[in-house]
């Protein structure tokens, strides 16, 4: 009989219903605490679950230290990813927590040491990666499908924020939680793409922007000045001298989740998109230049879950393109060049 895995859940927003969904359709998991600050939260959860109120934890730290507890799954805001995953390395637990690594890359810095005396089993929510075009777009690359990669373009369009809807002033909005705006919260998953598709970054420029400036707070009415971006854009060289070009915003109109990659190499293009997340289209020339536009149905050998890499990763078995601790130690990393790329106006060399 298969183990199963006891999971103490921490964060009970809505993102966390996606990943109790995960975990359902494996079943290898059972959720047996709950934490969050929310109390409303806490009890339709944990109601849902069927977990007893002795496993309802305010304090994460708590929860971390159960010892019925196997796995931490971390579905937070950014301000306490570093405190939990300390907290995990800490007890020796393995864990998954979302994206991005830390809110800051000061804060990434001592939780690399603590890793690299005393590794755990780890998973980061780079979940794009489990979207099957991009995994078949991968492979593609690798084959030589579309011959030498010399360039990309990257962008990913949400619309949820534009001025016209006059969203009021939430946690994403807010730099001491968040650390960044539409940078982490999107343009994290852009990094880890670019480095899922074709290495390590090497060198980048940055502008960052902050289209809507103000917004009302939905408890006082007050308004109140938004300091993080809600647009970035970003060029990059990776490695092989693989040239990106990145554009990311919260404001695009009729967006809903717009993650796509254009992929150019010298015998063939590739178009990956969220949008057709099964299918994806290549381009290519014949002897005469006639171009050939041909969409592909992704084979099953792609469609691969995030939860089934995160067991794998719990026995020990940590498969290919699987996002790892260093994974989110490197996007943060990347993030901070670009943040420091934009307030110096300057091209950023990382350290590869």
């Amino acid at each position: 009989m298969k183990k199963r895995f006891r999971v103490g859940l921490v964060g009970l927003g809505e993102m966390a219903q996606t990943h109790i969904r995960y975990m359902k359709e494996e079943d290898r998991f059972d959720i047996v605490a709950i934490c969050d600050v929310d109390s409303e939260a806490m009890a339709r959860v944990g109601d849902q679950l069927g977990i007893t109120d002795g496993k309802r934890y305010i304090d994460y730290k708590q929860l971390i230290e159960d010892s019925d507890v196997d796995v931490v799954v971390s579905v937070t805001p950014n301000n306490v990813h570093a405190d939990i995953v300390e907290g995990c390395l800490r007890t020796r637990k393995p864990f998954m927590s979302e994206k991005p690594f830390t809110r800051i890359f000061e804060e990434a810095v001592p939780l690399l040491e603590m890793y690299e005396q005393r590794p755990v089993p780890a998973m980061f929510g780079f979940s794009y990666r489990y979207t099957p075009a991009f995994r078949y777009a991968r492979e593609l690359i690798r084959e030589g499908k579309i011959g030498t990669v010399s360039s990309f373009s990257i962008q990913y369009l949400q619309g949820w924020s534009v001025a016209s809807k006059n969203i009021p002033y939430v946690w994403r909005f807010n730099k001491d939680i968040t650390g960044s705006g539409t940078l982490g919260d999107l343009g994290s998953h852009m990094i880890d793409m670019a480095r899922f598709l074709f290495g390590e970054f090497e060198e980048l420029s940055a502008q960052m922007h902050t289209i809507v400036s103000e917004r009302t707070d939905p408890i006082t009415g007050s308004v109140l000045k938004v300091e993080v971006d809600d647009f970035a854009s970003f060029q990059g060289r990776l490695t092989g001298d693989i040239m990106g070009v990145f554009q990311t915003t919260r404001n695009a109109v009729g967006s809903g989740n717009q993650h796509e990659v254009s992929i150019y190499g010298d015998i063939g293009t590739i178009h990956v998109s969220t949008l057709e997340p099964e299918r994806l289209v290549w381009i290519s020339e014949d002897e005469s230049s006639r171009v050939s536009r041909t969409t592909l149905d992704v084979p099953n050998r792609c469609k691969v879950t995030q939860y089934a890499d995160f067991i794998a990763v719990l026995e020990g078995n940590v498969l290919d393109g699987t996002p790892s601790f260093m994974d989110a130690y490197r996007n943060q990393e990347v993030l901070d060049a670009i943040i420091r790329a934009n307030d110096t106006k300057t091209v950023i060399r990382l350290n590869v």
